[in-house]
């Protein structure tokens, strides 16, 4: 375990309450040296699926062992199980509804474990059952961070809840088809298409040019945003590795109508 643990946060909870303050001082309350990375509390509320692609394309950036946790919960109180994910080199705790999907995914070939959380005695007292947050995901992530054996927090389960994520396709006419999949703080418009995804067309290079629809639009593929001198719907590959759909120094989203499952093609110029 690093000599002072990171534990990430990302929730639906929004900046106005006290929910994430709170996490963090259970959390130090217990491990005074964890060093706390909030990455994001904006998630649409009760989006299980936004926070998915966020955690799935977060992760990797943190140091080894660190310890995440994802609280996009509707299902907070009910029959749904509090779990944690062991991969490799990071930690996932969080409810099981499907939230760490991208992470069974990616980490399908790799070691990972999945385990209902049921030691209550590593749980804070509870004084009603909306709080997860505060009362099962933040100590345990403490007490993890502390050196406790992870195998001692519960049971390794098998039928932990995976939802489907959509993924691009080649037609056999040489089109590829994906769709947008999440929406960002400026409007940009990500796409579940990726460089490995338009490589299967040709390389991503300037001897190829890509022609790129959206809802009948033809958009031009730049290397930057600033290529773009007017308000044009374009296209780039952004920071992840994704097909992005922006307005240079505008909100894409709202000025074109841009949603979560608007269609995307994509095909070689002729």
């Amino acid at each position: 375990m690093l000599e002072r643990p990171f534990i990430t946060l990302t929730t639906d909870y929004g900046l106005k309450d006290s929910f994430n303050g709170i996490m963090k001082g259970v959390i130090l309350g217990i491990n005074s040296n964890a060093k706390i990375i909030d990455i994001t509390h904006n998630i649409e509320r009760h989006n299980i699926y936004e926070a998915s692609q966020i955690i799935g394309m977060s992760y990797k950036y943190f140091p080894s062992a660190t310890i995440h946790i994802a609280v996009v919960d509707p299902g907070v109180g009910g029959e749904r199980r509090p779990i944690l994910v062991i991969t490799e080199d990071h930690y996932f705790i969080g409810p099981d509804n499907g939230i760490f999907s991208p992470i069974y995914e990616k980490e399908f070939n790799n070691f990972f474990k999945v385990l209902h959380i049921t030691s209550s005695h590593y749980f804070l007292p509870m004084t009603g059952a909306t709080f997860h947050g505060r009362d099962i995901f933040a100590p345990v992530a403490a007490w993890l961070s502390k050196g406790v054996d992870s195998l001692k927090f519960g049971e390794q389960i098998f039928d932990y809840i995976k939802i489907t994520l959509p993924k691009p396709s080649l037609s056999g006419d040489n089109i590829i088809h994906g769709e947008v999949v999440s929406l960002d703080h400026y409007g940009n418009a990500i796409t579940n298409i990726t460089t490995d995804t338009l490589s299967q067309l040709a390389p991503i290079d300037s001897k190829h040019k890509f022609k790129i629809m959206c809802r009948d639009q033809h958009l031009s593929f730049v290397n930057y945003y600033a290529a773009v001198k007017d308000q044009a719907l374009s296209a780039t590959i952004n920071g992840f590795g994704h097909l992005e759909l922006f307005v240079n120094q505008d909100n894409a989203a709202q000025i074109f109508n841009i949603k979560i499952g608007d269609l995307i093609s994509v095909m070689l110029e002729n």
